[in-house]
């Protein structure tokens, strides 16, 4: 009996032990010798799967690929066969002899170790025997670069950035997009449009490659000082040459999906200097003409003209205000309409600005329009200039005098000064009217009747209203409501009246946005970007889908500037703009 207790106990531990010879676990280096410029690959290998499994810590090489992991699992005449495997690429640091400590695993509540294993790394090899990986001859074969026109301009100067993608000659590229968009903070922005894709060929350190132009933009600083550029990110699927060859003996391409980054520039942005700069000084900087202009010069009283203030040439047309006109005060002027004809390339703004104000005359005589003057800071010379407008007389040839007329061709004045009266030069009445001598008493009178009565009446009225208005007094969520409209109604007013015109729509749209929010959240223009709206709307409790309405209308204001826009989604667009700023009001706390 105790001879097979025995022999049942060997059993088992036979049993026991061959099982566990079953798992394995090792560590496998492609070589180990190799040069420092060149790839170590190390596979870690199991036949069963496991959990946890902790890598080492490779010390004395970088990381240049991995973990990749690969599973194999299949049956072949009944029995099953399972292999999963971790790999690394390495990159030595040094040379020397260095020992890749155990990495661990845990299979079926067991934790097993790999073998240590030692590395002799020597001097570099003038041939490296070890192919690179596709995401290594990713790396070095594609980039994206930013270039930037100036990187000290002046405020206000307009400088390019444009980004190009770079591929070496032995990588392709089959697709694109972008991952992150810069915003430009700090900048006045607009993206110039990419007709087409046109491959060129060029350099990049040193090397000839071929490159895309993917982006043009045009910026106009509106801060000084240290200002960073975002970086632009993308997702790009390279196309790079593997091992294998088809049928054919062409080599076979590997796709392999990178990120790409032109990383985040510094432009360091100058003041315009204090010296020399004028009192009437707007901030235009560029290269100008400056001219006003009238439709003509003499007319009758009542009868109109305009004056247009004028500025053409280039710069930052669109960043400034344009000088006022003044006119002696028996001209009536009504507010000027403003004109823009700017188009954007790659130089900056090019065009004109303009403001044409209408001008009534009242009185007969001639009016001297002031000198009016335009300055701006001249990039070439960097130097202020001034340009002053011609004089400019206006002359009106009939109508009445005024009453202290002093111009030209008013009546001497040694001549006697005819005073009238309203009862000099009377009219012959032609209706009587005769009133009757003999009065009626005031209490049968209607006046009376009418006078007793009316206090009666207004009293029901009076209650009425008086009801009407504490119901209305009572209704604080409908005050809100009406309140929150008759705003969205104020701040959206010049933007109604642009609808159809696409950049002035835009711009006013913009404008209102941007003035509603300095009242409500008492910031400045220049602390304004879509992260910090976005945490300071959140905090004062307004609701995620509303914050996100207000971005995305911020947003189309940008885009509109270089993407074709219908009336449709004009009106949709100040549609959701009204909503979602009545929504905001009534959300606020």
């Amino acid at each position: 009996m105790k001879s097979i207790k025995n022999i049942v106990i060997v059993f088992l531990v036979l049993a026991t032990s061959i099982a566990s010879a079953q798992v394995k676990f090792e560590a496998k280096v492609s070589k180990k010798k190799l040069g420092i410029n060149e790839r170590l690959r190390i596979d870690f290998e199991m036949n069963e799967d496991g959990d946890n499994f902790v890598p080492p810590s490779f010390a004395n090489f970088d990381v240049v690929g991995g973990p990749n992991t690969s599973v194999s699992n299949y049956s072949r005449n009944g029995k099953r066969s399972y292999s999963k495997t971790y790999s690394y690429f390495l990159a030595p640091k040094s040379r020397g002899n260095f020992t890749i400590k155990q990495a661990t695993i845990e299979i079926d509540g067991e934790t097993y170790k790999t073998f240590p294993i030692t590395v002799n790394v020597t001097a570099a090899v003038s041939a490296p025997n070890e192919n690179a990986t596709a995401s290594e001859v990713a790396s070095e074969n594609i980039h994206l670069v930013a270039e930037v026109s100036k990187a000290s301009p002046y405020l206000n100067e307009a400088i390019t950035v444009v980004y190009k993608l770079y591929v070496s000659k032995d990588t392709g590229v089959s697709s694109w997009r972008e991952k992150d968009t810069p915003r430009f903070n700090d900048f006045w922005s607009q993206n110039i449009d990419v007709k087409g894709f046109t491959v060129h060929t060029g350099e990049y350190n040193g090397e000839e490659y071929r490159y895309v132009i993917l982006r043009k933009t045009v910026l106009y600083p509106q801060k000084t000082g240290a200002l960073k550029l975002e970086p632009l990110v993308m997702e790009v699927t390279v196309e790079v040459p593997s091992n294998r060859r088809d049928v054919f003996g062409r080599v076979l391409l590997t796709r392999v999906p990178k990120m790409v980054t032109a990383g985040s520039r510094t432009i360091n942005v100058k003041a315009l200097p204090e010296e020399g700069k004028p009192s009437d000084f707007k901030g235009a900087v560029g290269n100008f003409d400056f001219k006003v202009l009238t439709s003509k010069t003499q007319l009758n009283a009542t009868e109109s003209l305009q004056a247009k203030i004028e500025v053409s040439g280039s710069g930052n047309l669109k960043l400034f205000e344009l000088p006022k006109l003044t006119v002696p005060s028996s001209l009536e002027v009504y507010e000027p309409e403003h004109q823009e004809n700017v188009r954007t390339n790659l130089s900056g703004m090019q065009g004109n600005i303009s403001d044409t104000y209408t001008i009534v005359p009242q009185y007969r005589g001639k009016y001297p329009v002031p000198t009016i003057s335009f300055s701006y800071f001249d990039l070439k010379t960097e130097s202020y200039k001034r340009i002053s407008s011609d004089d400019i007389v206006i002359d009106v040839l009939e109508g009445p005098m005024a009453a202290n007329a002093t111009t030209e061709n008013a009546a001497d004045t040694t001549k006697q000064t005819v005073n009238t009266s309203a009862t000099t030069f009377a009219f012959i009445k032609t209706n009587s009217n005769w009133t009757s001598i003999k009065s009626e008493p005031f209490f049968k009178s209607t006046g009376f009747w009418s006078l007793l009565l009316v206090p009666f009446l207004a009293i029901p009225l009076a209650i009425i209203v008086r009801r009407k208005k504490d119901e209305r007094a009572a209704d604080v969520q409908g005050n809100r409501i009406r309140k929150a409209d008759r705003l969205a109604k104020k701040y959206l007013s010049e933007a109604k009246k642009a609808l159809g015109q696409k950049e002035s729509f835009y711009l006013a749209l913009e404008k209102a946005l941007h003035n509603y929010l300095k009242a409500k959240l008492t910031i400045e223009t220049s602390d304004f970007n879509k992260e910090k709206i976005e945490s300071l709307l959140i905090e004062r409790q307004v609701s995620k889908e509303v914050v996100s309405d207000f971005i995305s209308i911020l947003e189309n204001c940008e885009l509109a500037r270089y993407t074709p826009i219908t009336q449709v989604t004009m009106q949709n667009d100040y549609d959701k703009a009204a909503n979602t700023i009545s929504l905001i009001d009534k959300q606020l706390r």
